[in-house]
This record gives structure tokens, sequence and C-alpha cells, in this order.
């Protein structure tokens, strides 16, 4: 019975799924403004976190199968990569509005973490740098902050370079 309420306080699926594995993490909550225009640079700013330590979670269709990048924020994701780390030849930016239906989560608030559908997961290698990074908690104003390794077994990813820098 602890367990299930712990569960329902947790608030998202993203951090249900990190309750339940029993993965060590820490969840950051700030006021998000809907006028920022950068979700994660506006995280970094509010939390007082390197903003190479915060992590975004992009999907792309790769072949007609949508893959998820966790790239940082500083940085776009690599499409070329992306496909070369799955074995395809080409991928292109997945449409926001499939994004949210096959995730749950809205824009600025997926995480790689509790979505909807299981999707093959790649994260930038740089994230092995870090002890923690943080991640989209599943909404806007919500991070979660946890090993990068417990993030690839969580979404049985793999790490590969996805990060192309401005």
């Amino acid at each position: 019975m602890a367990r299930r309420k712990e569960r329902q306080a947790s608030g998202t699926p993203a951090t249900a799924a990190l309750v339940d594995a029993g993965v060590p993490h820490v969840v950051h909550t700030y006021a998000h403004d809907p006028a920022a225009s950068s979700y994660g640079v506006e995280a970094a700013d509010a939390l007082g976190v390197d903003p190479d330590r915060i992590f975004k979670t992009l999907l792309a269709d790769v072949g007609g199968e949508l893959v998820v990048g966790v790239v940082p924020v500083t940085a776009q994701l690599d499409l070329k990569a992306l496909a070369a780390a799955v074995g395809a030849r080409r991928a292109t930016m997945a449409d926001p509005a499939v994004a949210e239906r096959r995730t749950g989560y809205v824009v600025g608030g997926i995480s790689p973490l509790g979505q909807r559908r299981s999707h093959r997961t790649v994260i930038d290698d740089s994230a092995r740098g870090w002890d923690t990074i943080h991640v989209s908690g599943g909404r806007r104003g919500l991070e979660v902050e946890l090993a990068p390794d417990d993030l690839a077994r969580l979404t049985d990813a793999t790490f590969a370079p996805l990060a192309r820098r401005a």
C-alpha cells in the first residue's frame, strides 16, 4: 500500500517509472514561463544547473519507426548520427503531434521515461561525462536528475555521439 501511495504522489508516468524501478533520483520543479524560448535553457537557469547537464528528449522518424534521441539542450540532434546509431540511412524529426500521441507527453515535457509506447532510445555519449544528468520528468517545469547509466538501463538505450553544436 505504501508503494502505491508513493507512486500516486510521484505525479507523472516518468517519475512513477523511477519509483517502481527503485532508481535513485531527485525531482526538481520550477515555475515554467510559457513565454520561454527554450524549455531546456529555462530549466538550467531556474535550477542553477550547467545547461550541458540538461538533456532534451526528441523523437525522429527513422524508416517509419519513431526513435528517441536524448541530447544536451545546448546542442541539436544530429539526425544522420541518430540514423547511423540505429543502423538506418536517414532520419527526420517526428511531427510534434505524433510525438505527443506516441509518448503521452506534451512538447517541452516529453520524458524518455514512462512513455505511452516504448521506443528505441539513443542517448548522446556526452551524458557519460556527468555523474548525473537532468531529463524532463513528464511535464514542463519538472525535471528528474539521475545517473546516465540508470537512464540507459530503464529505457534500454544505447549511447552514441548525437549532439551537433551550433
